[in-house]
């Protein structure tokens, strides 16, 4: 595995085939996943995986919570106002997504049932859900993320994708009901995964990075 052929296959699927992946396999990838570093080795992460008639489930729940009109609950406080540079970054990740499906920017009824896809995992076969234990500090946040990005790079070298949603963590009630997450533990984001549709033209965006010299000060002193 070269690790940046990884980071440059990875992309964010918003399109799944609904083959499942067998469980020898997720076994594989999950306790390979486990080798990821956290402060002090804490390993905070408890993952949660929804398949089958589980996930369809939680699909009709999450669609529920979501038709009686009322906003995320999540259980960390997530409302982000981005400002300057991180604004344009994130209209320009909404136009590119938007654009690619055919979505006009004054179309809010489109718009709104795209964003409703989140809850229906994009026709993934599997959707996981990273929690942690409510008295962690954001802190914590560090290692879930960690843990994550290694998952994620296990996907790819298997040939599957996923793609992050911290909108899969909007509505934890019925997640903690039917993934079973035990009380005292707090939804933290969602993972929805399986084999990539690449036929999907939504699989098609590849979202813009910025140069080094944009976000980053390396200097290097010979002694």
């Amino acid at each position: 595995m070269s690790v940046i052929s990884e980071l440059e296959k990875r992309v964010s699927i918003r399109a799944f085939k609904d083959t499942p992946v067998s469980q020898d396999l997720l076994n594989e990838i999950f306790s390979n996943a486990q080798l990821a570093p956290s402060n002090c080795n804490v390993q905070p992460w408890e993952t949660y995986v929804v398949s089958g008639e589980k996930k369809d489930a939680l699909k009709q729940a999450l669609l529920a919570e979501l038709m009686k009109g009322q906003g995320p609950q999540p259980d960390f406080n997530w409302s982000v106002k981005y400002q300057g540079v991180h604004r344009e970054r994130q209209f320009g990740s909404a136009n590119a997504l938007y654009s690619a499906m055919g979505i006009a920017r004054e179309d809010k009824g489109a718009r709104q049932r795209a964003m409703a896809k989140n809850w229906e995992f994009f026709g993934a076969p599997h959707a996981a859900f990273l929690s942690m234990p409510e008295t962690m500090h954001r802190a914590n946040a560090v290692d879930m993320g960690i843990f994550l990005q290694t998952f994620m790079l296990l996907l790819v070298e298997r040939g599957l994708a996923s793609c992050p949603q911290g909108a899969l963590a909007a509505y934890p009630g019925p997640v903690k009901r039917i993934a079973k997450v035990p009380e005292g533990n707090a939804i933290l984001c969602g993972l929805s995964f399986g084999y990539p549709d690449h036929s999907a033209k939504i699989n098609e965006v590849n979202m813009n990075r910025e140069s080094v010299a944009s976000i980053s000060s390396i200097t290097t002193s010979v002694a």
